[in-house]
């Protein structure tokens, strides 16, 4: 048996190598303060699924929202954080990781602070503007601070803990959002992001960031606070990154083949359709015959946590590539099967522009509709399971490993911004291609982009798992 074969005979949540690796667990304290950032971005995200019900339900003179300034609230966000992919991107070279989620903390509690204290619809945007802004800075800044910090034997476990904290905000913010009407819920979203402030400022920056300062004694005493020894650590070149970004990097082929690969991920991440099924849970789970539909919205929040932690917990061991793959197929089935749920429930040709996405075969007994409509409860759970345990956490975290160090802020941003643009435009057409394709069609038409990503992960996707961001920088060199 090979050394490879005995390895891979290992149980699944013990790192490789465990006797040689760094035993310091300041690194487990700085990655949590860190990941307060996606906590707080999460909590934006979700607040606004609550918040909205809240807001409509108010009668004037109080502050009131209609159909489209409601619609404007839950979307405004996106914009500002493509903003923000863009400003991280600039910061986190210039002003440094630990600098960048510092200043990130503003933006999210003054949004917050706006919002609570708002008496018309432009207070609302602009704290929801602000918010976004934030969410942008911090989904970049986060994973990078992370995956340079931690050693790797533990990166997988800690990088995908990004993700776990931004869907245990957004379901921090559902279950809140029962209790708490919408000022006090904006209250309560300063808190994070607080609590992040008083933490980072105790966490040092990160070694890598430092040794491009050419501060090595300062890098090397950081290594020791987080990792507690040097054992373990490889020294990046530090010959270029001063240079800054420049055109004519893109001809390397260990820039243009991790940039190729990041934004491919950001995209195949949105057209996933998670957003589709997201704005569906509600409806889904009232045609299920659920009494309290915002049972929906927790449910699923609650399924995003379990995957995404065991996600993490396998991570190191598993490998991303295996889980990129496995998540894939499961969203090929879940979607051809929610294709298959509105096909089976659609009422028929209509000459109608408007499609009826949700319309029982007349026809059918009511108890064979409700048993399809738990079909498509049944695809829903299975999809959020398999989109959290790969798609979910592993482009964040495959973007903050893959990219050499001068160009890693530049780069970073591009992927963010990716993300941002391509979340906004499938929000924004996917009703459209809805009722050109028909419901059924749209999500075929998603599970057949879940099937080029696997094709994707399995042709171009390298394995990162054991490596330190050294080696990866040189598999893309080919050296």
């Amino acid at each position: 048996m090979s050394p490879e074969d005995s390895e891979e005979t290992l149980p699944l949540l013990r790192p490789p190598d465990a006797s040689r690796v760094p035993r310091g667990r300041r690194v487990f304290l700085a990655a949590f303060a860190a990941a307060l950032g996606p906590l707080s971005f999460g909590f934006a995200l979700g607040y606004s699924s609550p918040a909205i019900p809240s807001l409509r339900r108010t009668a004037p003179p109080a502050l009131r929202l209609g159909d489209s300034a409601a619609s404007w609230f839950g979307a405004i966000v996106t914009l500002g954080a493509a903003a923000g992919g863009v400003l991280g991107g600039w910061l986190v070279d210039r002003a440094g990781r630990k600098l960048s989620l510092l200043l990130c903390t503003g933006p999210f509690v003054t949004g917050f602070a706006v919002i609570t204290a708002a008496w018309d619809l432009w207070m609302l945007l602009g704290g929801r503007l602000l918010t976004g802004l934030a969410c942008g800075v911090a989904s970049l800044v986060a994973p990078v601070y992370i995956s340079e910090i931690a050693y790797p034997a533990v990166r997988g476990l800690l990088g995908s803990c990004v993700q776990l904290m931004v869907v245990t905000g957004i379901l921090l913010a559902y279950v809140a959002g029962w209790v708490l009407e919408w000022r006090w819920l904006a209250v309560l979203g300063c808190v994070p992001p607080t609590l992040m402030l008083l933490l980072m400022c105790c966490m040092p920056e990160t070694p890598r960031f430092l040794l491009t300062r050419h501060q090595h004694q300062e890098a090397m005493a950081a290594l020791r606070f987080l990792w507690g020894s040097e054992e373990g650590w490889e020294e990046p070149p530090i010959g270029a990154e001063h240079q800054g970004f420049q055109l004519a990097m893109l001809s390397r082929p260990g820039v243009y083949k991790p940039l190729i690969i990041g934004i491919s991920l950001m995209a195949f991440q949105q057209l996933s359709g998670v957003n589709a099924i997201m704005f569906y849970a509600k409806t889904i789970f009232e045609e299920a015959k659920f009494k309290d539909s915002s049972l929906a919205s927790v449910t699923v929040g609650i399924i995003q946590v379990l995957f995404t932690a065991v996600a993490a917990l396998i991570m190191d061991r598993a490998g991303r590539r295996l889980l990129l793959a496995l998540s894939g197929v499961i969203m090929v089935f879940s979607m051809s099967a929610f294709g298959t749920y509105f096909k089976l429930t659609q009422s028929g040709p209509s000459n109608s522009s408007h499609v009826g996405f949700l319309v029982p075969i007349s026809a059918e007994p009511a108890d064979v509709h409700v048993g399809l409509a738990w079909l498509a409860v049944g695809s829903l759970c299975l999809f959020i399971a398999g989109f959290a345990v790969g798609w979910g956490p592993i482009p964040w975290l495959l973007m903050s490993e893959i990219f050499p160090l001068h160009v890693k802020g530049v780069a970073t941003g591009v992927c963010v911004l990716t993300n941002w643009f391509m979340a906004f435009l499938v929000t924004k057409e996917f009703s459209s291609i809805m009722e050109i394709l028909r419901p059924y069609g749209a999500f075929w038409l998603t599970a057949a982009f879940c099937i080029l990503s696997v094709l994707f992960t399995l042709t171009f996707v390298p394995e990162t798992k054991g490596k330190t961001l050294e080696q990866i920088s040189a598999h893309f060199e080919g050296r």
